[in-house]
């Protein structure tokens, strides 16, 4: 009988993980064995053919027991270094990426859904998309005026090691890969300044006339969630030519949604420095919120625009023809990139700085396209130095950060301080109520939590789904205060003369 070697047993786990997701075939078990032995600085370790425990659904606790071994000489003391050792380890394991987009497109020529279902199991299964830490997000949903709305706190992105960012500060400084969203991303091996990409992969697309590439985002904060990035490095910028790709993409995947960030600070995502569009496999609040008022164009009579009930400014474009889409959508950004209103405080530039910007968001819906487009403005006065149409400093302590299309979309992504600090103040509402003001990490809660305490309908055991029942609400009025049009009769009427000024007419 075989002595088990318990290096070669985690070794035969793991690449039996990887037969059995079709990382690999049968025939190359033994190359990538011995590939795994020789990254433990064991090349001579024996390969352990007996009997195996049950494997599991993901390969993270495989590689923590690897990872574990490795690190006994107290070289991976980190997150981030035991992330770059256990890239390296799956990257053994995985195809190359002229054969991942073989495969993706044989299956496309079947369904562009099991091309997509195969991709995304995938990047689980490759450990790209590190599902166990995904897992710890928190989620929950609040009623609101505009109808249910998702809340999340984003747990599965590591905080960043005193020690990593010190080594990243002392690292000599590099332009490769440009950003994380680069396309030269695929296979690279890490810095301590930048995420290791080893086990990552790409499917090349053409849209509007250029390469594209479609990837999964690693901290999927919904389903299938997707980027696709420009191949070429370069700012984001909304044009004609953004709504067509985006027109264009869910064409070729119908089942996805796919949408852009807006293009200037404050009302854009967090990288601004690479053109590339979100979506997957997901239906969002704001895709059900009912229409208010309709419009036309009389030269696009084949596309009908609405308006809808929602906490932002959003005109819903449909048609059976994506061109006439396109061009109408692009007629609309043009008016308001230009657009003023001080009435509402709308400026469309200061000092020369532009204002106005669009969030653009398509999906295909009952055999038509529908294109959304969210009106933004980043006017940023002496009063709101942060932005005028950004939540308000009363609802900083929920959520400071830019609104960017997720959450425009009725999603919120919450800082992950707020598990430990929504806990805390729970235990306060509970105990020693007292005891909230030796918590100096919980001073920006203190005005909200002076009128909980206030609360007399509450019981003990309650508190926990009053305060998440309350972050909903504040988070829906981080997305009013980003509306430029408020709902109320004076934003109303302000929307109806933008709609004119853009030549929409009312629907008869």
């Amino acid at each position: 009988m075989q002595q088990r070697d318990e290096l070669g047993y985690d070794i035969a786990m793991l690449t039996a993980y990887a037969r059995a997701h079709g990382l690999i075939e049968e025939q190359d078990a033994v190359w990538a064995a011995n590939r795994l032995a020789e990254a433990m600085g064991r090349p001579d370790c024996p390969l352990w053919s007996g009997p195996l425990d049950p494997l599991p659904q993901w390969p993270q606790t495989l590689l923590d027991r690897l990872t574990d071994r490795a690190a006994a000489g107290g070289a991976l003391d980190t997150t981030a270094r035991r992330d770059r050792f256990d890239t390296e380890l799956m990257a053994a394991l995985l195809p190359r990426p002229s054969e991942v987009t073989a495969r993706f497109r044989a299956l496309y020529a079947e369904s562009p859904a099991r091309a997509t279902d195969w991709f995304y199991d995938f990047s689980r299964a490759s450990n790209y998309i590190r599902a166990e830490r995904c897992a710890k997000d928190l989620h929950w949903s609040v009623g609101s005026p505009y109808g249910e709305i998702l809340i999340s706190v984003n747990l599965s992105k590591p905080e960043k090691d005193p020690r990593d960012i010190a080594a990243a500060r002392s690292a000599p400084k590099t332009a490769y890969p440009a950003c994380a969203l680069c396309r030269e991303n695929e296979g690279f091996g890490g810095t301590a300044a930048s995420a290791p990409r080893g086990s990552h992969r790409v499917i090349p697309l053409e849209l509007g006339g250029e390469t594209w590439y479609l990837q999964y985002s690693p901290y999927v904060y919904y389903n299938e969630h997707c980027i696709v990035l420009s191949g070429e490095h370069r700012p984001m910028k909304t044009d004609r030519s953004t709504f067509v790709r985006l027109l264009e993409f869910v064409g070729r995947f119908p089942h996805y949604f796919v949408g852009s960030n807006a293009d200037l600070p404050i009302v854009g995502g967090s990288i601004l420095s690479h053109d590339h569009f979100q979506g997957g496999r997901a239906a969002f609040p704001m895709e059900s919120a009912p229409v208010t008022a309709s419009f036309r164009a009389a030269d696009f009579p084949a596309v009908r625009v609405d308006a809808i009930r929602w906490p932002l400014s959003v005109l819903r474009l449909s048609s059976a023809d994506p061109e006439a889409l396109a061009g109408l959508a692009d007629r609309i950004l043009g008016a308001w990139r230009g657009y003023s209103d001080e009435s509402l405080g709308i400026l469309a530039e200061s000092d020369g700085a532009p204002h106005n910007a669009v969030t653009p968001i398509a999906r295909r819906k009952d055999g038509r396209n529908e294109l959304d487009l969210v009106l933004r403005n980043n006017r940023c006065t002496e009063e709101r130095p942060l932005g005028l149409f950004h939540p308000a400093p009363s609802r900083h302590h929920i959520k400071k950060e830019n609104i960017g299309l997720i959450e425009v979309m009725g999603l919120a992504v919450l800082p992950s301080r707020l598990s430990a600090e929504l806990a805390a103040v729970e235990a306060c509402l509970t105990g020693d109520r007292a005891s909230f003001y030796d918590r100096p990490e919980l001073a920006p809660h203190e005005a909200w939590y002076r009128a909980l305490c206030a609360r007399t309908d509450v019981p003990p055991e309650a508190w926990g789904a009053v305060l998440r029942e309350e972050t909903g609400k504040i988070f829906v009025g981080c997305l009013e205060d980003c509306g430029v049009f408020r709902n109320d009769p004076a934003g109303q009427a302000g929307l109806a003369r933008f709609a004119q000024s853009a030549g929409l007419a009312p629907a008869r």
